[in-house]
């Protein structure tokens, strides 16, 4: 599904976020990418997503080189993938049923067909109780839980997570990584960035390990015997 040859990415002011990074994702994996802070996890996602552009090499999704897309057509390429921030980006004035809904008000879906979707998806993450109350009052554990039912409620095949667990104390963290496997056991493709060494070990995926922006590391795990 994805695929990286050689790509680099240098920002503006001389910043090399990533360096010659190689690797294949494939459909219906799911893996985990670690790496020390600024090793250019949530770089390499953004490439992903064609929140940022490759400076150099090939970003492939489906075989088609997505750094050459045009503007016009990177809203069919996002409409593919849903990106769960760690800081959320909800909208804080609306309720959680109108921001689960966004994505797919974007896509001109009927009403009827939206709340349909997003019932569903709320029912998911265990939120269906709260899709009239507003963002502010939720914690934050049950916030991230609105991010992923937005970025999957138009059912993409590919789900990118940037530290999904972030301030997440651990119970809450272990029932959103539940979540994400049960996604992927649905058949989505699914990538989380984490720094959370814990959550890697407990469960058995494949790990990719970026430092200074290389990949220095690939595994796929298997479980113990």
């Amino acid at each position: 599904m994805i695929r990286f040859e050689r790509v680099a990415k240098r920002y503006p002011g001389g910043v090399q976020a990533l360096s010659d990074v190689n690797f294949e994702l494939a459909h219906g994996e799911m893996a985990f990418l670690t790496g020390h802070s600024g090793a250019g996890k949530s770089t390499l996602l953004r490439l992903i997503a064609l929140l940022e552009r490759p400076s150099r090499g090939q970003v492939l999704f489906d075989g088609r080189n997505i750094g050459r897309l045009s503007r016009r057509q990177i809203p069919r390429l996002r409409r593919k993938v849903g990106v769960i921030f760690q800081d959320h980006k909800l909208l804080t004035d609306r309720t959680v049923l109108d921001n689960v809904a966004l994505p797919l008000l974007i896509a001109g879906l009927s009403w009827g067909e939206i709340r349909r979707r997003v019932r569903a998806a709320l029912d998911l993450v265990g939120l269906l109780d709260k899709e009239n109350m507003r963002i502010p009052v939720l914690s934050g554990g049950e916030q991230q839980r609105v991010g992923i039912a937005r970025a999957m409620v138009a059912k993409p095949p590919l789900l990118l997570a940037d530290e999904p667990t972030g301030n997440l104390d651990p119970a809450l963290s272990a029932e959103l990584m539940g979540l994400f496997c049960k996604l992927n056991e649905l058949g989505t493709t699914v990538l989380i960035a984490t720094h959370d060494l814990d959550i890697v070990e407990r469960l058995v995926r494949r790990t990719l390990m970026l430092a200074r922006g290389a990949m220095v590391d690939d595994r796929a795990r298997a479980p113990a015997a």
